[in-house]
């Protein structure tokens, strides 16, 4: 997915217990790009920021939900190409 205004977000990917799940965030921008989770029914909050491209690995501890985006006032300018795979 590329992104290219401020207050865009993947959708929402579920990561269960256990579960691996990559972070890719590639481009070139000036933008402050978070990834974010929550349980169902919970408001989202940050669990990373980077403002740089980024390759990332993590283990989902329990089932959250997970997105990457940029929120509104942390974008400026560029092309931000970010995904969000689980395995």
């Amino acid at each position: 997915m590329f992104i290219w205004a401020e207050n865009t977000f993947t959708e929402a990917l579920l990561v269960q217990g256990g579960q691996s799940f990559d972070v890719s965030i590639g481009g070139t921008f000036e933008a402050t790009v978070v990834v974010q989770r929550c349980k169902p029914g919970t408001s989202w909050f940050d669990v990373g920021t980077f403002t740089a491209p980024a390759e990332k690995v993590g283990v989902g501890g329990t089932a959250w939900y997970y997105r990457i985006g940029v929120k509104t006032g942390q974008y400026v300018s560029g092309t931000i190409e970010v995904g969000l795979y689980a395995s």
